[in-house]
């Protein structure tokens, strides 16, 4: 019985010492105090939200509220899956004679995005960016596809969500109450 490896009573015995540890890791947790965040009901006052989250496509705007978007199809083209679909037409400018791409409709289906922000680094004007609003549920999907240059994003619906939300506390659950 030198080799426990190897011997019924050795293979025994170390079944029985991982049980017990097993079941030492599962008691101690029992006794340790849970703490709980409260989601819907303290989300505006404890909710973090990383700024780099990838919650929703949005056109940036500039101080008049015009999106910069020139309709170039380079996003359409990016998107792996094709959950943006752009509407143009060709407009001549009366002054000048040249020719330029009008944007038309610009839609863009959450529900079928991959959040890959492919579609952000091929855009060469700077004109859409994911937010990290995450508060996207509906109960019909068709309310899922947004049309980027008809609606004007207004931060979502909790408070300082573009910021990151509540502070975060490293090591700490956040679960003060409103």
């Amino acid at each position: 019985m030198e080799d426990n490896k190897q011997s019924y009573f050795g293979g025994v015995k170390d079944a029985v010492k991982t049980l017990a540890i097993g079941l030492k890791v599962t008691a101690k947790e029992l006794f340790t105090p849970k703490t709980t965040e409260q989601y819907p009901e303290n989300r505006k006052t404890t909710l973090h939200v990383s700024p780099r989250y990838r919650g929703r496509l949005v056109f940036k705007r500039d101080e008049n509220g015009n999106h910069k978007c020139v309709a170039c199809t380079m996003c359409e083209k990016a998107c792996p899956n094709g959950t943006i679909k752009i509407l143009s037409h060709m407009e001549t400018n009366e002054e000048t004679g040249r020719k330029k791409k009008q944007l038309d409709d610009y839609q863009y289906d959450l529900g079928d995005c991959m959040f890959c922000q492919l579609c952000v680094n091929a855009c060469n004007f700077d004109s859409i960016e994911f937010t990290n609003d995450f508060e996207n549920a509906v109960f019909d999907r068709s309310k899922l596809v947004l049309h980027l240059d008809k609606e004007v994003y207004d931060g979502g619906s909790l408070p300082n969500i573009i910021d990151g939300g509540a502070p975060q506390t490293i090591g700490k659950f956040n679960t003060k109450t409103k």
